[in-house]
Parts: C-alpha cells; structure tokens; sequence
C-alpha cells in the first residue's frame, strides 16, 4: 500500500452489501476515503468492490452478523490491525420486519430486530471508542429512522428498536463530548432499497440511496448531531410528534401494516 492510500481517511460501514450501506460506501470512497465494509455476505462485498472498479488498496471487507457480538467486535478489531482507527464508523446493519403482539412466534423476530438494531450498533462501535477518546477525534454515526419518532400500527419492534437508537447516540454523544468525538444520529425517511420495496403503503418523499448517501455525507462531515434526510420527512415527524394521542391513532386507523416475517 503506497504512503499516499494509507494516509488516506478511512470509513468503517456496516450493513455495506446493499441500500443505504453500499450507497454510503460509494459515497465516501468517491470522495477519498479508504473503506472498511462489513456484511454477513463477504462474497458480495468482494463482487460489488471488483465490479465498481475500486482501486485495490483502498478497500477491505469483513464478513460478520452484528448479532455475533464476538463476530462484530471481532471484525472492528481486525479493521483496527489491518486498516488502522477509522476517521468515522457508520452502525447502518439494520432489519424491518413487522409484528403482531398477540403472536408467540413474533416474539422471537422482535428479539432478532433488537439484537441486530440496537445491540449490533452499539457491538458495532465498541472497538473504537476507546482509541477515538484517545485520539480526541472521529465520528460514530448511528442511523435510526424516522419510524423511532412516534410508533407506528405493526411496526412495533422496529419503531421501538429506532427509537432506542436515538436514544443510545443521544447518551453516547454527551459520554464522548470532552474527548472531541462526534455522534450523529442520522435519521431517513422513506429510501428505495429493498427494506422498503416490501411496504404496503404510500411513501411520501421517497429518495434514491445515491441521494441519501449525499445528504448523509455531508451531515457526518459537518458534525451534525441529528439530522433527518429528507428535510420534508422531518417536518412531517414533527408534526406527527406534536398531535394529540386521540387524532394520531384516528389518523393511523386502517393503516396497512408492516409484513410479518413469511408472510
């Protein structure tokens, strides 16, 4: 590796073989920077990275599920050995699933949507606050959802699993404040991946991942420490937050839900 590629910054991204992740990847590889991607399918990172024409040398991939908190955390460190400490590390694994409640069977899906979006972000950024802290710079950036702002009909566990983000990276940022570290909380609205293209309502706002990537890029960049991509879908959060209970639910009544897993 010349002097040159490894001086370059580097981006640790989860979630990085589709959608968001790959967009993001693309993203931040277009405007210099060396890539650490992680998926549980190695094989299409390494395909996807060949097929971009991506100069060797600048990128690498580690194949981990960020429910296998040792698997996760395992890859961090590796990236931390082969790579080095990451100017910024994006928590974007994440998965969408609808429950019903008064199922037995979706109480196990609701634990794997936890395990992947709540516990898979934080596993994601273990390895590297320590050495950030140290350093006194960098930037943990979690993406969470505009679906954690107020809970919707059959999207329970996922609402809830979003909501916990944002929660978890408002308590991170106050934690790594006095060190210089920066955490984002990143929040989309409606992105056409394949996590969305299974919806069964009408998605307001919708936005292309290459377009995401570029609002989210620049956020990162300029430190913001919550930000919801697109603007229009902020607003709409707001509003939906600042409805009375009563004309909420009136207005989500007969809302189709989320698909349950296998159906």
């Amino acid at each position: 590796m010349s002097a040159l590629v490894s001086a370059a910054p580097l981006v640790f991204i989860t979630g990085a073989s589709s959608g968001i992740g790959q967009a993001l990847a693309l993203r931040y590889y277009r405007a210099g920077y060396r890539l650490a991607r992680v998926a549980r399918r190695e094989a299409e990172l390494q395909a996807w990275a060949r097929e971009q024409g991506l100069e060797a040398g600048r990128w690498a991939v580690y194949g981990a599920d960020v429910r296998d908190v040792a698997a996760i955390t395992g890859a961090g460190r590796a990236c931390l050995a082969a790579q080095g400490l990451p100017d910024v590390v994006i928590a974007n694994a994440g998965i969408s699933i609808g429950i019903d409640s008064a199922v037995y069977e979706d109480l196990e899906v609701m634990r794997s949507i936890y395990e992947t979006n709540n516990l898979g972000l934080a596993a994601t950024f273990q390895p590297f606050i320590a050495p950030m802290n140290a350093r006194g710079s960098g930037a943990l950036v979690g993406i969470a959802s505009v679906a954690g702002i107020r809970g919707l009909p059959g999207h329970a566990a996922y609402c809830s699993s979003k909501a916990a983000v944002i929660s978890y990276c408002e308590s991170l940022r106050g934690e790594c404040r006095p060190s210089g570290v920066k955490v984002v909380t990143i929040c989309p609205g409606y992105i056409d991946t394949p996590l969305t293209r299974q919806n069964r309502y009408s998605m307001p706002f919708l936005m292309q991942p290459a377009d995401f990537a570029d609002r989210a890029f620049e956020a990162i960049t300029a430190g913001a420490s919550y930000r919801v991509i697109p603007w229009q879908m902020g607003v709409v959060a707001k509003l939906l937050r600042l409805l009375p209970n009563a004309l909420f639910d009136k207005l989500l009544a007969g809302r189709p839900r989320k698909h349950r897993a296998g159906s």
